[in-house]
């Protein structure tokens, strides 16, 4: 075999690879009846904010957990435990899409995702902003 036949097969092989590790780590989108009934799977959850619910953030005790409630698509609500600061403006948001798994009952969130107002395009809402954790 040549050497360039050698370099194309593990090329196509490690293509291969990235591409199967890539679809091994997405998350599905999933409600939290289904998330409930997968504890220890990672899913995205849509939803809003929980309305009149506490939005907890303690950076002189903890400074990388932040918890607040949030209603999925179907209503149904949970609190919601982030392994990072609170995001700025995070009141304001209009839709969360929260990416994590259930632990013991809890939502344990690892990225947030947040769609809000923008001040700078009159009114338009298409942006999302992104938070992940500090791993």
């Amino acid at each position: 075999m040549k050497k360039i036949h050698i370099i194309g097969i593990i090329i196509v092989a490690v293509s291969i690879g990235v591409i199967m590790s890539t679809l091994a780590d997405a998350a599905t989108y999933a409600q939290f009846s289904v998330v409930e009934s997968n504890p220890g799977k990672e899913f995205q959850v849509v939803g809003k904010l929980a309305e009149n619910s506490d939005i907890i953030y303690n950076p002189k005790v903890n400074v990388d957990m932040f918890t607040f409630n949030m209603v999925d698509n179907n209503g149904v609500e949970k609190k919601v435990y982030f392994h990072g600061a609170k995001p700025q403006d995070f009141e304001r948001s209009e839709q969360v899409v929260v990416t994590g798994k259930m632990e013991e009952g809890e939502f344990h969130a690892d990225k947030i995702l947040m769609k809000c107002p923008s001040k700078y395009n009159n009114g338009n809402t298409e942006g999302f902003t992104e938070i992940e954790a500090n791993s």
